[in-house]
């Protein structure tokens, strides 16, 4: 009998425990710590593509999330803002990033295609102009600086012609190709969308690694690209201060200047523009929406660039609401 009555308990207790597995398991995403997520489990593919610059929080999204659901099979790719467009218009991927806002003619692409592509904003960053750390004589430049060293049309070609107490040494560009919206960017604020140099000094790359790369061992090259490749290169890249003006003060990024605008003009907001046709219609991408707004910040931080306010990201949980109503 007592063999019996132990049995029967020790099976009430198996019992118990699978029921309290069942409940722990049902909450999915959850919750947990506030987060607003799935409560129910999600599959299918998700796909990716886009900015170079948001590649490092998508990334780490992708990597957090896929491990809480692996029946989602989420890739991302990093062929550059135009890069993304090209492919989001036509409704090829369901989330596009971008470190420029989309363009009057993609977005007419999109229209044309019956595709609605909405954005988010997931963090802020800021450009930064790096060179060497072996580089002993520039610590800051201003705008106007930046206009000799990059523009087409300027016959400043070595450091000298920049400043006469530098190097008579010529000057190697490193900037992102013209799939990018950081090259946009920089276009539009510092060379005010007229033509860079390019030529035998001066390597394109959509891929921000092999401008690190070919910056970090040239004491007399430049170049530009987003906060997150020069956090993560510290030891060998220089980030130089920004003159707004000839008698401004010169601002390096950091997160403080980025977020509250001081490092101008190249502080600026970073995005994924989302199909929302996909968004309506699959439910891992509205899934995986929700888990980036909870959780961009955090990401964002972790991979070297500044997180919104807390209510920034809440205005766009709400927000999301009405897509698919």
């Amino acid at each position: 009998m007592k063999n019996f009555k132990s049995l029967a308990l020790m099976l009430a207790f198996i019992l118990v425990l699978g029921v309290l597995a069942a409940c722990g398991s049902s909450e999915g995403n959850g919750e947990e710590n506030g987060e607003e997520g799935s409560s129910e489990s999600v599959s299918g593919p998700i796909a990716i593509d886009g900015s170079s610059t948001v590649f490092p929080i998508m990334e780490n999204l992708v990597y957090t999330y896929s491990s809480e659901n692996p029946e989602v099979n989420a890739t991302v790719n990093s062929s550059g803002s135009g890069g993304g467009f090209k492919k989001s218009t036509k409704g090829e991927i369901d989330l596009s990033n971008a470190s420029r806002e989309i363009k009057q003619e993609e977005e007419k692409i999109a229209e044309e295609n019956g595709v609605e592509l909405k954005p988010l904003t997931l963090a802020y960053d800021g450009l930064s102009v790096v060179v060497s750390s072996k580089n002993d004589f520039v610590d800051e430049l201003s705008v106007e600086q930046l206009k000799q060293i990059f523009l087409e049309s300027s016959e400043a070609t070595k450091w000298s012609d920049i400043n006469p107490e530098w190097p008579d040494e010529t000057i190697k560009i490193y900037a992102p190709g013209h799939d990018s919206g950081t090259f946009d960017y920089f276009d539009e604020v510092i060379l005010e969308e007229k033509p860079m140099k390019e030529g035998k000094n001066t390597t394109l790359s959509e891929d921000d690694n092999v401008l690190v790369r070919g910056i970090q061992n040239d004491p007399n090259a430049i170049g530009f690209f987003g906060y997150a490749y020069y956090a993560e290169n510290k030891d060998s890249l220089k980030v130089l201060g920004i003159k707004d003006g000839e008698d401004a003060e010169a601002v390096k990024p950091s997160g403080k200047t980025i977020q509250d605008g001081s490092y101008t003009p190249l502080s600026r907001p970073l995005f994924t523009y989302v199909n929302v046709n996909a968004y309506k219609e699959k439910k891992q991408v509205q899934d995986f929406v929700k888990y980036t707004l909870n959780n961009a910040a955090k990401a964002a931080e972790e991979v070297g660039y500044v997180a919104l306010p807390e209510e920034k990201y809440q205005e766009q949980l709400d927000k999301i609401k009405g897509w698919t109503e």
